[in-house]
């Protein structure tokens, strides 16, 4: 039975045990405030700026991390929802493979649909909404023919969907192919994987679609992912973007490689996405890191976060290498 109260039922006045101030601990000290940045400053002294609290304080831990990883010689993997496209983020991902920061670049099937058309045409990013009621969202036929041709034949060679669709990109000569993200990461040899659930691409609703080699090419990306999980102790993961796929296809990968006897338990995890998911605080940022290593939440537009967390670690390097 639930506890009734009367009434009219209230607390009586009457004396409370107090403290001094003084001795309690406090978790905000004036001391530690910054002073504003100015105009005509430099990107360091704007950093600097950057009160020393919460996330402005976990920005710098996961800048930090990245840069004791590339400093030394310890794997950073990204993984990426397809929207870092659809913001115009490639160049940034792309810049970082130039300079040799980024070891591994991991991708849904999203994202290669973006990443072709951006690389065909110049332009991506239909707008679902007013496709959809006549039947024609996903329809575009060069993206369903190319993309599915692209499959098959890497397939065929033993090529992961990373490595085909970035290599047919450059190789084949497409107009805007120095804004593709696989092409880039081809072209200065970095790990790329795609991770597919068959059926959530527009790709997958066209009649030349193999599932056998859609799933056996992602099948191989998923190895060649597991190979970068394996060496990463005292690395970097992110997640930026990938609600589902890509934090179930890191905790599996995960998984595998300590079942099979790497010692992967010291690394940092960062969840980068405009609001937190359920799977990405689990399998990215709490459970792999349980025993030893350290997650963040870092919480904002991908247009924002990214550019000023690689612009952190590209400071912090600058002054170490300068």
């Amino acid at each position: 039975m639930a506890l009734r109260l009367p009434p009219g039922a209230t607390l009586p006045d009457g004396p409370v045990d107090t403290y001094p101030l003084a001795s309690r601990p406090s978790k905000v000290h004036a001391a530690s405030f910054r002073a504003p940045f100015r105009p005509g400053g430099s990107f360091r002294a704007f950093a600097d700026s950057l009160p020393p609290f919460l996330m402005a304080e976990d920005l710098k831990a996961v800048a930090g991390a990245i840069v004791r990883a590339h400093r030394d010689d310890r794997v950073v993997a990204v993984a990426l929802g397809a929207h870092n496209i659809k913001v115009g983020l490639q160049p940034w991902y792309a810049d970082w493979m130039a300079r040799g920061r980024l070891t591994s670049v991991a991708l849904n099937g999203a994202a290669i649909v973006h990443d072709f058309e951006l690389a065909l045409a110049g332009h991506t990013s239909e707008d679902v909404g007013a496709q959809l009621g006549d039947g024609r969202f996903g329809m575009a036929r060069e993206t369903g023919e190319w993309l599915n041709r692209v499959v098959r034949d890497g397939h065929r060679r033993g090529k992961g969907l990373g490595h085909a669709v970035g290599e047919a990109i450059w190789e084949e000569g497409l107009p805007y192919r120095d804004r593709s993200l696989l092409a880039a990461a081809y072209c200065h040899g970095v790990v790329a994987t795609v991770h597919v659930a068959v059926g959530t691409d527009i790709v997958h609703m066209h009649p030349d679609a193999d599932g056998a080699a859609i799933g056996g090419a992602s099948l191989a990306d998923f190895k060649r992912f597991c190979a970068v999980v394996s060496r990463l102790e005292g690395g970097v993961f992110l997640n930026v973007g990938s609600a589902v796929i890509l934090p179930e296809v890191f905790l599996k990968a995960l998984t595998l490689v300590r079942n099979r006897g790497h010692a992967v338990q010291r690394f940092t995890t960062a969840n980068l996405d405009f609001i937190r998911h359920y799977r990405p605080s689990a399998n990215v940022v709490g459970r792999p890191t349980g025993s030893g290593g350290r997650g963040y939440h870092l919480t904002g537009p991908h247009e924002l976060l990214v550019p000023l967390l690689f612009s952190l670690v590209e400071e912090a390097l600058a002054g170490e290498e300068g």
